[in-house]
């Protein structure tokens, strides 16, 4: 009896704030038509045709040696840069956590080659992998005078992805061996065990969950991505880069959309295992921080080969960025090395100002939206208990395992002549909004990943006494968390903006001549070989990305968590 009075005391307390139940109407709709829409058109154009239910799509498709040879060769791709990145990943991350440094140059070789990938768009290392290894390239031609060169293939992918996305690996393994307590490892030391004992008996059975998670996360990212094996696949077909040819090629947008949808469920499958069970597994493994500093390896056959090996990989990934600023300003790349400005004129004679302005103005508009959505998420997750806060917090998230073309492939299915043929939506596809819309869905996930952690951490009392006091949701949200989360919004904000500005997969179905975008010229003129243009565009887009982490950066200094506070601490 009483237990359903309290409910009905919360259903009346929940339904007298007007502005919290508007905000998730709001949320659930946004959800459902930008992320649930687009996927269920999708389906439904590959199973009803003819006004009828069948199969008879994905028959067609299973029937193709294009689809069939393009679904093996991306779990091949996968599973090589899975595993790669992860171990690559262990690698720097052991160096960084258990073995004594004796230089500083290494860790900031670490710093750089972490920040690298998060601010350059995700095909530079394409360019610098032709620039350098192909035909012409400045080390096999001009170094080594070999002039048959082919980089391109699975070959050319497996290296460029590994190298993208091995950083993702060692951040998120940094934070595991962080956590392992020191007195495990140290105890079976002092039993007479080896190093290597210790490692493959104590440590690597404690990290075998987050090895598991971030191997996943790294094999969703290698399969979902478009732009790497577009540019350097050569006739290495990836279901990302099948499904935009079946639409753009073939004009098959049934095909297309069977296809969107097998590869729309590999994602998801990995997706739901990597999210509620690895992820979990891992936060019960290694639960709390290390209770005491732990004794750092000093031993040189064990930091000599680390050091060497992590050091020598670091100076190649910075080596193929720095490539891209040359390949900008030298004449003619494999012929003639004198340097010239002329292809930075090219670009800004021809598209590059409306490029830049289009994709600095979305990103910016983007961005903001984005990162209020994101905390807006978290908090109503986190803090506020109604029906509909799974169905949010999973289709927010759901948004991260959606591949960028399957996304677009929705978008123009769903909005070019799909339910909303007619009304407010009619006009939607084309426009400068659904790019902003596509920008804000790929960047929601990593900002509601971001505020959740940062809630997490808050005293609900802390909220709890301004309700008591009479204020609203929106006042405690403004008023209360959000200042209590600001790095967390700064964070989000700039890290949408970098995602917006560097995004193609999603967008490059979707750009018309009315907004041009940066990433779509710099994959036009790769294709074209016109590669000085594409790295003099590829160049500034890396200068104002990292030019928003450093102004990110002032701004947590400047309105972030204040230093007095944390010297009281």
């Amino acid at each position: 009896m009483a237990k359903g009075q309290n409910a009905r005391l919360e259903r009346r307390k929940f339904f007298s704030d007007p502005i919290l139940v508007t905000m998730i109407i709001v949320l659930i709709v946004f959800l459902a038509l930008f992320i649930l829409y687009p996927l269920l058109m999708l389906l439904i154009d590959s199973i009803y045709t003819e006004g009828k239910v069948t199969l008879d799509v994905f028959r067609r498709v299973l029937s193709l040696e294009r689809f069939r040879k393009a679904f093996s060769n991306t779990l091949v791709l996968g599973f090589i840069v899975g595993i790669a990145s992860t171990v690559i990943g262990l690698l720097f991350a052991y160096v960084e956590v258990y073995v004594k440094v004796r230089t500083k140059v290494l860790e900031k070789l670490f710093a750089v080659v972490s920040m690298l990938p998060v601010v350059s768009p995700p095909f530079v290392l394409s360019l610098s992998m032709i620039m350098l290894f192909g035909r012409s390239g400045l080390i096999t031609r001009t170094l080594l005078h070999i002039y048959d060169s082919n980089v391109y293939g699975l070959k050319g992918i497996s290296i460029v992805q590994t190298l993208t996305f091995f950083p993702v690996c060692y951040l998120m393994l940094k934070g595991l061996l962080k956590n392992i307590d020191p007195s495990l490892e140290e105890a079976t030391r002092d039993m007479g065990a080896s190093r290597w004992k210790v490692f493959t008996s104590v440590t690597l059975p404690l990290l075998l969950p987050g090895l598991g998670n971030a191997f996943l996360v790294t094999f969703i990212e290698s399969v979902a991505d478009f732009a790497n094996p577009m540019m350097i696949g050569g006739s290495y077909d990836t279901l990302a880069t099948t499904i935009y040819l079946q639409v753009t090629g073939a004009f098959d947008s049934t095909g297309a959309a069977a296809m969107s949808v097998v590869l729309l469920s590999l994602t998801v499958v990995l997706f739901l295992i990597q999210k509620y069970y690895l992820e979990r597994k891992t936060a019960a493994t290694l639960t709390g921080k290390a209770s005491r500093a732990r004794m750092l390896i000093e031993d040189k056959s064990v930091t000599v080969p680390l050091t060497i090996f992590c050091g020598i990989v670091a100076a190649f990934v910075i080596l193929m960025y720095i490539m891209v600023p040359f390949g900008a300003l030298f004449t003619l790349w494999g012929r003639n090395y004198a340097l010239s400005l002329k292809w930075f004129q090219y670009m800004f004679k021809t598209s590059g100002l409306k490029a830049f302005k289009d994709s600095i103005v979305l990103s910016l508009i983007a961005a903001p939206l984005t990162a209020l959505l994101s905390m807006i998420i978290a908090y109503l997750v986190v803090k506020r208990k109604f029906k509909a806060k799974g169905f949010i917090e999973f289709v927010s998230m759901l948004a991260m395992a959606v591949p960028g073309t399957v996304l677009g492939i929705g978008y123009i299915r769903g909005y070019a002549n799909g339910l909303f043929r007619s009304g407010a939506m009619q006009g939607l596809y084309g426009t400068g909004l659904i790019l902003i819309i596509v920008f804000i869905v790929r960047s929601l996930p990593t900002g509601t990943r971001s505020g959740i952690s940062a809630l997490r951490q808050i005293d609900k009392s802390i909220e709890e006494s301004a309700y008591d006091m009479g204020a609203n949701s929106a006042k405690v949200f403004t008023s209360v968390t959000l200042p209590l989360i600001k790095d967390s919004f700064f964070s989000g904000l700039v890290t949408s903006f970098v995602r917006s500005i560097t995004a193609i997969s999603a967008v490059i179905l979707l750009v018309t001549p009315q907004y041009l975008l940066i990433t779509t010229q710099i994959n036009e003129q790769a294709e074209k070989g016109n590669y000085g243009v594409a790295c003099a565009y590829a160049t500034v887009l890396i200068v104002i990305t990292y030019g928003m982490v450093l102004i990110m950066n002032g701004l947590i200094r400047i309105f972030g968590t204040s230093r007095k506070i944390k010297d009281d601490d």
